[in-house]
Parts: structure tokens; sequence; C-alpha cells
């Protein structure tokens, strides 16, 4: 009699723990499509390809595509970092970073000035606009305010919306 207690302990422990280990593994959810831009993001990539027929403009480019370092502790900062659009001469240089913070980026980790002085301190023009501009402010933001492609990255201070940016050093960012 007690053989066959100890057996249905037995099985009963077995059954607990192999329906405990099958709760533990975590199943994957199912992948689905998502559009690559917003509407906003759309409309905007549009009026810049519009304004620079002849240079290259690509939309969400890793920040491990514009920046190298040394150490992967200064890696990490950025790795996961995406710049909205970036605008290419016709030698494949970058011209300009532009950053677009529509709804889209209301949960990003960082903050998107922290974003903006990691790109600047490598010594690319970041233009941040928080509203898709009309064809016509945007051209004339362009001609007036940045096509200064030879300035030195020092030297380079511009204004976008009513801001003044200008370069400083690393050591001021913080993550």
């Amino acid at each position: 009699m007690y053989y066959f207690l100890a057996i249905g302990i037995l099985l009963l422990i077995s059954l607990m723990a192999y329906k405990g280990l099958k709760r533990e593994q975590l199943s994957d959810s199912a992948l689905k499509r998502r559009a690559v831009m917003s509407s906003h993001e759309q409309l905007f990539f549009s009026r810049l390809k519009q304004i620079f027929p002849e240079s290259t403009v690509l939309a969400r480019v890793s920040f491990d595509a514009l920046l190298t370092t040394k150490f992967l502790r200064t890696r990490s900062k950025y790795q996961c970092m995406v710049a909205d659009f970036v605008i290419l001469d016709q030698n494949y240089q970058v011209c300009a970073i532009i950053a677009f913070a529509d709804l889209s980026h209301a949960r990003r980790v960082h903050p998107d000035y922290y974003q903006d002085r990691l790109l600047e301190l490598a010594g690319y023009r970041v233009i941040r606009y928080d509203v898709v501009p009309e064809l016509k402010d945007l051209r004339e933001q362009f001609e007036s305010d940045l096509i200064s492609v030879n300035a030195q990255p020092s030297q380079i201070t511009f204004s976008a919306q009513n801001r003044v940016f200008k370069l400083d050093t690393v050591s001021n960012l913080k993550v």
C-alpha cells in the first residue's frame, strides 16, 4: 500500500514539475509588417527630395553608419539610435542630418538633444524640426543657413527654428 502511495506522489510531483517548466518557456509573438515611415515622415522625405534633386536623401540611418569610436563603451551610447534623414552630396559625403520629432518619437529612450549633441561632436550639421515645414520655408532654410559645406566643424553654427546650435566637447554628454 505504501508502495502505491509513493508512486502516486512521485507521479504528482513529476506532473507539477513538467507543467512548471513548460510555463517558464516564453513563446515568441507573431511577426507583422509595419510602415517604415509615418505619414508625416513620408511628406518630409518627399519635400527633402524635391529640394535636393541631385543629392541623395536617406531615411532612418543607423548612428553606427555615421559614427565610429575606439571603445565599445562609447559605441554603446549610440548603438541603437537612428537619424531620421541624412542628405549626401554627389560625392556621397554627409551634408546634413535632419532630425524630425513627430509623435512617433515620443517613446525614445534618449532625449533628442542628446542625439543631436553626439552627431554635432562628430562634426555633422544637425537641423531639428518639430513639424513638417512648408516646401518654400524648407527651401529658404537650406539656401540661407545650411549650405556652407566648406566650414570647419569647430566653426559650425546655424539656426533652426530660432535655436542656435554650437559645437562643444563630448565630456558634457551623459547617458
